[in-house]
């Protein structure tokens, strides 16, 4: 499968995975700033942006396995891997897959634990109400919340430009990535056998990913960094760009 991304700046090889009902652009700032020292890919995930879904039916792991074939197209065979949300569940994949071409790993706003009973029902919930009302409004209802709510007017274009690249995902993709996230497994496993570098990037207002699994999987790699930054929500290359920023820019150079 062909993958549409961006490439920039020269150098070790920094991989950008984007979120749920994201493409690339949503690191564009990040990957602007690493650019200036790293050579820095961010692609398009199978059925975002200008990726194609794949025909049939798919999990993380063979998500993962794409963007590893993607990466062994380029002839990179050593990098730090950064995912935000769903871009993490498939980092922890490669990893766990892949672990001896990883520098290092990064979590930002994600967890390597499985979905509960009462996420699965969430998950559950969210493709009956897309299949019933649509991408555009359930993109307008799902993207603000990701934002701490105190944080939603000083950020409002932002917000705005996250649901609007949100609602252009096809219902066919959102509802596929909703049953793969729902179904993957957990990858605790991963954090704690990993033996590279392994950093997580939290919110304490994150109603995505709970603090108290922040708190419970930060004890577990052998080597963390660990960002967790008051008043933020799920979108911290938004809500706190800055701090943000400079954790990712640390730690690979930590890595590297």
């Amino acid at each position: 499968m062909a993958i549409s991304f961006t490439e920039k700046g020269n150098g070790f090889p920094v991989v950008l995975i984007h979120g749920f009902c994201e493409t690339s652009e949503i690191w564009t700032d990040f990957a602007d700033a690493l650019a200036e020292h790293y050579r820095v890919l961010a692609p398009d995930l199978p059925g975002f942006g200008n990726t194609p879904l794949p025909k049939s039916d798919f999990n993380i792991d063979d998500v993962a396995e794409m963007v590893y074939q993607w990466l062994k197209m380029l002839n990179i065979d050593k990098m730090v891997m950064i995912g935000h949300s769903l871009g993490g569940y498939i980092t922890l994949a490669f990893a766990h897959k892949y672990p001896d071409i990883l520098s290092g790993i990064g979590l930002f706003h994600s967890t390597a634990f499985a979905d509960s009973d009462e996420k699965k029902s969430s998950r559950n919930k969210t493709i009956d109400f897309v299949k019933d009302r649509g991408v555009d409004v359930f993109a307008h209802s799902f993207v603000p919340q990701l934002f701490y709510i105190k944080n939603r007017a000083t950020l409002k274009k932002d917000v705005e430009s996250v649901v609007n690249s949100a609602a252009k995902t096809a219902e066919v993709s959102l509802v596929a990535y909703t049953k793969a996230m729902r179904d993957r497994p957990d990858r605790t496993d991963v954090l704690k056998s990993l033996a590279v570098p392994i950093l997580i990037v939290a919110g304490n207002k994150d109603t995505s990913v709970p603090i108290e699994h922040i708190y419970a999987q930060e004890l577990m790699p052998k080597k963390a960094v660990v960002h967790i930054f008051d008043n933020v929500g799920h979108m911290g290359m938004f809500e706190t760009k800055e701090k943000s920023l400079r954790a990712v820019q640390g730690f690979v150079a930590y890595c590297t």
